[in-house]
């Protein structure tokens, strides 16, 4: 597409050319995947594939630095693997997260979107988390089942080193790092090989993603085209009117609810986005349910429960139903790797596990935060902030 048709269609639904192409590229990621279940040539075609399409993808969302910065932190956690397997969950860990912080930084969180720019930094957030999930799956490898492992350790640990290739597949796969979800190298290496979940069986059970795929598609055109309706009439950009400053207590109380109810369905429209891209690859698919007739569960790649956000009865229930995958994350990673066996967690653990969502987020100016994807993709500003709480077995956190 020439640069003189994109500025026209860039102006037309009222965003910079360099968002149009973002959008462009993120609603190929569903192409993209639906086409991965057919690239010939077995698993390493696969992985090719899978990071080869990642990576152009990124260079013609972000630009060729993109890449780079994806690059740095990816060869650290490898690099980490490969020469001190001993330690290199925890030296990945604060090592990702630093050239997080720097990258955060440097961009200023948004100061490139907001100026009608782009940058990277919302995507490096989900691959700083698959590479130290990653990682630190190679350093369980070397502990013993008996060794008091939870069942998220048994499960995702990983005993061989996995190929650089399989590796950088797993980071940048078909795009999916652009609003993620956050999912394992265990789970992406049996998809990719067809093993597990993914083998087809004697009778040849293989499910179909294409209706979860069109309901993921329906459900994202209808929360954006909400989103639509509804924004003109409570834009968050209100809130720095003087206008706004007359309402009285009742008035302002309502539109600040109705102002976080608008905005939130910019957020389920691009999770639905992302939702619909891996499911069609059908790495979303998480296994058959127990009651007969067996039906196929679609859930790997679920990031928001709308209905469960818009219907909770507590905070409590929120971060169940509210960027699903990061909160896992940060409950198997954080959280758990807190507690010391025989022991019930307390407030460090608690604290710990707020501050690294607080650090991952990154804030600026108290409301801009870094993880802009979301932000970009509507061109507004998130301002209002929906609060929720993180949720273990034996305690709860607020996060957002």
């Amino acid at each position: 597409m020439d640069l003189p048709e994109m500025e026209s269609m860039a102006s037309a639904i009222g965003v910079s050319v360099a968002v149009l192409r973002f959008l462009l590229c993120f609603v190929a990621t569903i192409p993209v995947g639906f086409l991965h279940r057919f690239v010939p040539g077995g698993p390493a075609a696969r992985h090719l594939y899978a990071a080869a399409t990642g990576a152009i993808l990124s260079y013609l969302s972000f630009g060729f630095s993109s890449n780079l910065h994806f690059l740095v932190p990816m060869l650290l956690g490898y690099a980490s693997m490969l020469l001190c397997r001993k330690h290199c969950g925890i030296i990945t860990f604060f090592l990702a997260f630093g050239y997080l912080i720097g990258c955060h930084v440097y961009y200023m969180s948004g100061d490139a979107w907001k100026e009608g720019g782009i940058d990277a930094t919302g995507a490096l957030m989900v691959i700083t988390l698959k590479i130290i999930s990653c990682v630190i799956n190679y350093n369980d490898g070397l502990l013993k089942e008996e060794d008091n492992l939870r069942e998220a350790q048994k499960k995702n640990r990983l005993l061989n080193l996995p190929s650089l290739l399989e590796y950088v597949g797993y980071c940048l796969c078909c795009g999916s790092h652009f609003a993620g979800p956050v999912y394992e190298l265990k789970d992406y290496l049996q998809w990719t090989e067809r093993k597990g979940i993914w083998q087809r069986s004697d009778k040849g059970l293989s499910p179909s993603p294409y209706w979860p795929t069109f309901r993921a598609l329906i459900q994202a055109g209808f929360c954006m085209g909400l989103y639509l309706y509804l924004v003109p009439y409570f834009p968050l950009s209100r809130f720095t009117d003087p206008v706004y400053q007359e309402y009285g207590f009742w008035k302002r109380l309502g539109y600040q609810y109705m102002s976080g109810f608008t905005a939130r369905w910019k957020y389920y429209f691009i999770w639905s986005i992302s939702e619909a891209s891996v499911i069609i690859s059908g790495l979303g698919f998480s296994g058959w349910t127990d009651a007969g007739p067996p039906k196929a569960r679609w859930d790997r790649a679920k990031n928001v429960d709308v209905l469960g956000v818009e219907l909770a009865k507590s905070s409590v229930q929120l971060p169940l139903v509210w960027n699903i995958q990061v909160s896992t994350w940060l409950r198997h990673y954080v959280y758990e790797r807190l507690v010391q066996n025989g022991k019930k967690p307390g407030f460090f653990q608690l604290l710990a596990t707020q501050t690294v969502s607080a650090v991952w987020h990154f804030y600026t100016d108290g409301s801009k935060p870094a993880k802009q994807l979301y932000s970009r993709t509507c061109s507004c500003f998130r301002t209002s902030l929906t609060p929720f709480s993180f949720s273990t077995t034996h305690a709860s956190v607020s996060w957002c």
